[in-house]
């Protein structure tokens, strides 16, 4: 059966207008939240995304060491060196 214009549950004139009125408020705050995350996730991203480059000089030993470790973690030989600092300095922090 097709719904009546005119069937709002029982909410009528001055009450429907002021739960419109309210839910397009809550509307706004939402997508103003929403619009501070995604800006936030963009400078995150962009400071993620900045990099620095050094020459690192290895044995080769110890070259081979981390290419092995990288292999069984699927991970670059440089995701590993970069994954094994990341997580050195996390622990100094502790």
């Amino acid at each position: 059966m097709p719904r009546n214009n005119n069937d709002n549950n029982g909410i009528s004139g001055p009450d429907l207008d002021a739960r419109e009125e309210k839910l397009l408020k809550r509307k706004e705050r939402l997508d103003a939240l929403e619009a501070g995350i995604k800006a936030r996730e963009r400078e995150l991203a962009a400071k993620e995304s900045k990099r620095k480059q050094i020459v690192l000089r290895l044995p080769e030993s110890l070259w081979n060491e981390i290419a092995r470790w990288a292999e069984d973690d699927f991970r670059s030989i440089n995701g590993q060196i970069e994954y094994l600092l990341t997580k050195s300095v996390r622990e100094r922090k502790k």
